[in-house]
């Protein structure tokens, strides 16, 4: 959908267009036992920038998500202040800032799904793990996902008040993930040294990243992951400093996750019990999640079949 909706967009004609669509099938049929899920998502944003000659076509969207955020910062603040348990509360609403996902979906409701957050229970809970690690830590790594969403991220770290917290964004624009740019739009300097992970994956993949990142992420004591993107790079490390805070998006990750899509999840690696349907808790495969970011109607990659609705473009040849 997310694809879609840019194609919708830009000013290109419909043989742009479905020339856009071959190139990510052929992608995926040249290229699906080699890639990632998050190195597929970067090929075609990559193959798109190329297309539409806009080297950032989320940027717009990107600063509205912003703009939306800090609008309700006090609002959230204060929902922590007055809460008999800080850290849980600054947490849900971090997992609830999750939702501003305009690559997944246009019409979120983001009060709806605060509102469900601070009552709601966790489908996958380690967060009293993750508060004892908190105070135990000499440096945590905090991984951003999403533009917008860093500005709850950012609620959480002020509420962690921890001495040595880096906040790790992309390296370069892609999709609706959160940059340099956005990161001091928002302030998080305040609270956090920013770091960028060196590379334009939507996610973090750690023999990508730069030479400073990895010196940041293999020191740390505590690894913090928002979001599908950094679990579908992370969860394969079985790395028990990261714990993985995100609102589950769609019916393939909440299958894997074994768990109701909606939910809230905040798990640490050493206790992940989920498992795809191969019996493998890898997500290394993209036939096994990619339908998470290009389906809804739009481009089914599972299983190496087809369903082109993108060709209505065109002449459906």
């Amino acid at each position: 959908r997310a694809f879609e909706k840019l194609l919708e967009k830009e000013t290109i004609s419909a043989q742009i267009k479905n020339s856009f669509v071959l190139d990510m099938i052929n992608l995926y049929r040249n290229h699906h036992e080699k890639l990632s899920t998050p190195e597929f998502a970067r090929e075609l944003h990559t193959i798109l920038k190329g297309y539409t000659n806009n080297h950032d076509p989320y940027k717009p969207k990107n600063k509205k998500s912003n703009i939306l955020a800090l609008e309700m910062a006090s609002e959230m603040q204060e929902i922590i202040n007055k809460s008999s348990d800080p850290f849980t509360t600054a947490l849900r609403l971090a997992i609830a800032g999750n939702i501003i996902d305009f690559a997944a979906n246009q019409n979120f409701d983001l009060k709806e799904t605060i509102n469900r957050s601070l009552t709601s229970h966790f489908a996958i809970d380690h967060s009293e793990k993750l508060r004892s690690a908190v105070k135990s830590a000499e440096s945590v790594l905090y991984l951003g996902d999403n533009a917008g969403e860093i500005v709850f991220d950012k609620l959480f770290i002020k509420t962690m008040n921890h001495r040595n917290m880096t906040f790790a964004v992309r390296g370069m624009p892609v999709i609706n993930d959160a940059t340099l740019e956005d990161a001091d739009l928002v302030g998080m300097s305040e609270l956090a040294k920013i770091i960028s992970n060196g590379y334009d994956a939507p996610s973090t993949l750690i023999e990508k990243s730069s030479e400073e990142f990895r010196n940041y992420f293999n020191k740390a004591d505590l690894i913090i992951a928002k979001g599908q993107g950094n679990l579908e790079g992370l969860l394969s490390l079985e790395d028990n400093r990261i714990f993985f805070l995100l609102m589950v998006k769609c019916e393939v990750m909440a299958e894997f996750l074994q768990v109701e899509k909606g939910s809230f999840v905040v798990f640490n690696s050493s206790g992940f019990g989920g498992t795809n349907q191969s019996g493998n808790n890898s997500l290394k495969n993209i036939a096994e999640i990619v339908t998470c970011e290009f389906a809804s109607g739009n481009l089914h990659l599972t299983d190496g079949k087809f369903e082109l609705g993108l060709l209505k473009y065109g002449d459906g040849n």
